[in-house]
This record gives C-alpha cells, structure tokens and sequence, in this order.
C-alpha cells in the first residue's frame, strides 16, 4: 500500500511566504473600493534644448480639469487624479489600470523662465514647455583675425 504523506512547509518557507504576499499585496485588488483608491507615478519624459527644458507626461483617462502645475522656488509639480468609474451591475474581472491621485515634482535649474511656462494636454499627454531666459542661453564669441 502506497503512503500519501500531507506536506508541511517548513517555517523558512512560511516566512518567504509572507514576504511575497507584502511585496505583490499593493498590486493585489479583492473589492471596488481599492479600485478608487491608491497613488500611482504618470511616466514622465523630461527633455532639454539649448533654449527651453520639455515635460511630457502620459495622463491617459485622465480629466484635463483634473490637472494641476504649479512652479515655485525652481520646483515644477504636476498633480492629479484618475478616477474609476463604477458601473452599477457590473463584476470586474480584472483591473490592471491603476486609479486614484498623482503629483511629480521636479526640480529646474534658475535658467528657466517662469513667467512664459506653457502646458498643452493632446490625447492624454500633458506637455509641458518651460522656456529658459535669455541669458542663460548660450552665446556664440566671435574672434577677431588679427
């Protein structure tokens, strides 16, 4: 007769058992309310010309009066917040997009001008344009032929 024996997982496995539920737990959903909740970080592009620095951030579902920009003392920070729309009736089967508020912040240097930042959102990215002041620019010397 053939013995089936039950395993038992050794308190070593236990414990890295935990610690894997910790570190998938945030991305782990059991009801409606976690849909709406949370933070999440917007992928941002960050680019640099000789006269302005470029924002791109990608803000997909999200509400272009839902976006905030703020520059103050050389810091530019974007907030705000996708939200889910709960349908009555409906099961969600799975949720992988993420919901809830945002803020990026970043730090420029004192080149920039603050007076002429322009934003524009365009199917779901918001750019930013910040241009830089004109003597922060560079500047062409020219040698005099003796």
């Amino acid at each position: 007769m053939t013995a089936i024996h039950r395993w038992t997982p050794s308190p070593e496995f236990k414990n890295f058992q935990v610690q894997l539920n910790r570190l998938f737990e945030p991305y782990v959903r059991t009801d409606d309310e976690d849909l709406v909740s949370g933070n999440w970080l917007p992928p941002v592009d960050v680019a640099e010309t000789q006269d302005r620095i470029v924002v791109r951030a990608e803000l997909p579902g999200v509400n272009q009066d839902q976006i905030q920009i703020e520059f103050e003392n050389g810091l530019l920070t974007i907030r705000g917040e996708r939200n889910f729309q709960k349908q009555d009736g409906t099961t969600w089967h799975r949720v992988e997009r993420v919901y809830g508020s945002f803020s990026r912040t970043f730090t420029l240097p004192r080149s920039v001008d603050a007076e002429k930042i322009s934003a524009a959102y365009r199917d779901g990215v918001l750019e930013i344009e910040v241009p830089k002041k004109e003597e922060a620019k560079p500047k062409q010397i020219r040698i005099a032929v003796k």
